[in-house]
C-alpha cells in the first residue's frame, strides 16, 4: 500500500471506530508495523489532522473532520445504513469493512441533528445465518471485472464433479446464504453462474476478454428470460 494511501486508510479507521483505538489494531488492519503506525499518525497530526492521543492509549479523530455537511433526509440516511449493514453481514471482509467506512463517513458529514438516523437507525438488518464462506478472494473477483479481466477457475458442481472454466466475469450476485459469480464461460459459450463457496482454485489472469464489462452486463441481462407474472388471485363469489 502506497503511504498516500496508508495515511488516507488511517483516517477512515479512526473516523468508524466510536472510542480511542490503539495503534495494533490499526497495524493490524493495515497489515503493517506499529512502528509504522507511529510514523503515520505523526505525520497526519504534523498536518494538522485533529487526532487526540497517544502512544499506548489510543487515538480519537475529532468529529467534523474534512466532510462537509450532506444534503440528506433522514429517510435517506437510513436507507443508506440499512443498506450498509446488509453488507457488513453478508459481504465479504473488504466490502464489509468498506460498508463501516460508508455509516461512519454518513455520521460525520451530516449535520448533528441528522447524527442519530445513522448512528441509531430504527430499521435492522437480522443477522446472517448460515451463510457459506467464499472461496475464492472477492476482492481480486472485483478487480477483475472492473479491469475486464479472465479469470481461470477449478470448480465443482452440485453433483460434486469436477470441472474447469475459463469466464468472463461480470457481476457478483449476493444472494441471502451464498454468493454466484457471473460471466461468460468460454467453454460452453454462454453466461453461466458459479457458487463462490464451490470454488477450489482461481487463477487471476492479465488477459482482457475482447469486449467491455458494462456491454456484456447488458447482454447477459437480454438473455435472462422473462420471469411469468404472478399468478392472479381467484375471484371470490358471494355465499
Amino acid at each position: 500500500m502506497r503511504r498516500a494511501d496508508r495515511l488516507f486508510q488511517i483516517i477512515q479507521i479512526l473516523r468508524r471506530s466510536r472510542g480511542p483505538i490503539t495503534a495494533d489494531k490499526v497495524a493490524e488492519e493495515l497489515e503493517t508495523s506499529k512502528r509504522t503506525v507511529y510514523r503515520d499518525i505523526a505525520t497526519l497530526m504534523g498536518q494538522r489532522v485533529p487526532i487526540r492521543g497517544e502512544a499506548g492509549m489510543g487515538y480519537v479523530l475529532d468529529q467534523g473532520f474534512d466532510l462537509p455537511p450532506l444534503m440528506l433526509t433522514p429517510d435517506e440516511i437510513e436507507a443508506a445504513v440499512l443498506g450498509a449493514q446488509w453488507v457488513i453481514g453478508r459481504g465479504d471482509p473488504a466490502l464489509a469493512r468498506a460498508a463501516e467506512d460508508l455509516i461512519a463517513k454518513i455520521a460525520a458529514a451530516v449535520p448533528e441533528r441528522l447524527r442519530p438516523y445513522a448512528l441509531e437507525p430504527t430499521s435492522r438488518v437480522p443477522p446472517a445465518w448460515m451463510t457459506e464462506p467464499d472461496r475464492v478472494d472477492m476482492a481480486q473477483v472485483r478487480l477483475a471485472i472492473r479491469g475486464g479481466r479472465k479469470i481461470h477457475l477449478k470448480y465443482r458442481d452440485e453433483q460434486e464433479r469436477p470441472t474447469e472454466r475459463l469466464i468472463w466475469p461480470i457481476t457478483v450476485g449476493y444472494m441471502q446464504t451464498v454468493r454466484l459469480l457471473i460471466g461468460w464461460c468460454e467453454l460452453r459459450q454462454d453466461f453461466r453462474s458459479f457458487r463462490t463457496d464451490r470454488v477450489e482454485e482461481a487463477a487471476f489472469l492479465e488477459d482482457r476478454y475482447p469486449e467491455r464489462p458494462a456491454t456484456l452486463r447488458a447482454k447477459w441481462r437480454a438473455s435472462m428470460p422473462n420471469r411469468p407474472p404472478p399468478p392472479r388471485p381467484a375471484p371470490v363469489t358471494a355465499a
